[in-house]
């Protein structure tokens, strides 16, 4: 029996289970069953015996497998589902109850460690050391949307994951991109939210917003200057939470002379020493659902974002001090060279890019030679990004950005910018 007949058993057997009625002799048991609970009585006793819905859903025949034939189930799924649309079945075993949860929570491993991107919350924690993940950018121009996708470049039948959707709002004062997990919903009071990308009246100027902290050190420390409210007594539909961390910088071109943009990328959530052997980036486990489980609105800020700004605040393993010694790190433009034949400034990049466009860029960390970091890590790519066709551009990015963090600074050269070229 192939994985994919495994899977799909196991759901009709699991929808069963919840529909099947017990008892098929004339007045040996009576059911009566209610949204939250299921009452089971024997004929011979009096008094009804109450099973939640959740408990008896974990007492399933699947639920019910031997932890050690599940666990090496989950593992020969996990390790022969490499991409998607495939690695789609590696989270449906993590949806077939509480015990797989579990099991698959405790296999699948982070994007630095595996290289895979598994679970939504894999967009918000670094790409592995050292093979970059490999995705690719659609735009539409007509509803000024960008999507991105995990592959190589994209396939014929359509088949492509979508890991990130972004609008482009324009505004009097700038532009926003308001980025989602999905590709119809970019509402900020939406679950479905993962932050946004904010320019200045020029173009020359971007704010990276995510929508929960770093790390989990970071919640407590912004929460002293919150005031606290029962969760019941805010409204569901509470203001986006905006974390500022990361800055991108164009450099003006008053003169307008031909050569490539000139960018400057400052990454206040990740500390410089994290492109170290040994170094360490913030990674975070799982998403924070609603903006009321850790703040209230204060008044007058209803129907408003509320930032809270990380440049003033280093990270430091295991947790955030705001009077920290950790310097941010620091992306800048890797210097192309002049092509004589071409008469073009050029970049390699290894095949990834092949349409000449002034977009184009790969981004190295920004190193003082003061800094005890190798002349190797310093010339190491961990952002590049170019055209490979009409509207069709690719990203590859590697530890210690995260998808998103990559895919807003992608967006930022999508941006119009007068006063750069």
């Amino acid at each position: 029996m192939s994985l994919k007949s495994i899977v799909r058993e196991i759901k009709d057997g699991m929808g069963g289970s919840m529909s099947r009625r017990g008892g098929s002799g004339e007045g040996k048991h009576w059911h009566r069953r209610t949204r939250s609970q299921i009452v089971v009585a024997p004929a011979d006793q009096k008094e009804p015996i109450v099973h939640s819905l959740s408990e008896s859903i974990r007492q399933g025949r699947w639920a019910n497998l031997p932890p050690e034939l599940l666990l090496d189930i989950i593992r020969r799924v996990e390790e022969s589902e490499t991409s998607w649309p495939g690695r789609a079945v590696v989270v449906s075993c993590g949806s077939v109850c509480r015990s797989w949860r579990a099991i698959t929570s405790e296999i699948v491993r982070t994007p630095e460690q595996c290289g895979r991107i598994t679970f939504p919350i894999s967009l918000k924690q670094p790409g592995p050391r050292e093979s970059p993940i490999q995705c690719f950018i659609k735009r539409d121009r007509a509803t000024s949307t960008y999507f991105l996708y995990v592959g190589l470049v994209p396939s014929e039948v359509g088949g492509d994951k979508l890991l990130l959707a972004a609008k482009k709002i324009r505004r009097a004062t700038g532009t926003d991109f308001v980025i989602s997990l999905v590709a119809d919903d970019f509402s900020r009071a939406s679950s479905k939210y993962v932050g946004k990308l904010r320019s200045n009246f020029l173009g020359t100027k971007f704010t990276i917003y995510d929508s929960q902290p770093p790390s989990e050190a970071a919640v407590q420390l912004n929460s002293r200057s919150s005031r606290r409210f029962h969760s019941k007594q805010v409204s569901p539909r509470v203001p986006a939470c905006n974390y500022s961390v990361g800055t991108i910088s164009y450099e003006l071109n008053v003169l307008r002379t031909r050569g490539p943009r000139r960018m400057n990328c400052i990454m206040h959530s990740i500390p410089l020493s994290s492109i170290q052997e040994d170094g360490k980036a913030p990674t975070p486990a799982s998403f924070i659902h609603s903006f009321d489980e850790q703040f209230s609105p204060l008044p007058g800020l209803k129907g408003k974002d509320i930032i809270t700004d990380f440049s003033t605040i280093s990270l430091s393993e295991p947790r955030v001090s705001a009077q920290g010694s950790e310097e941010p790190l620091v992306l800048k433009n890797k210097a192309p060279r002049w092509h004589e034949q071409l008469q073009c400034w050029c970049l390699n990049f290894r095949g990834r890019v092949t349409v000449a466009s002034v977009k184009n860029f790969q981004l190295v960390a920004a190193v003082d030679p003061s800094h005890n970091i190798s002349a190797a890590e310093q010339e190491r790519v961990i952002l590049q990004f170019g055209k490979i066709g009409k509207d069709i551009f690719t990203m590859d990015y590697r530890y210690p950005l995260s998808a998103f963090q990559a895919f807003a600074v992608c967006l930022s050269s999508f941006d119009t910018k007068p006063a750069c070229e």
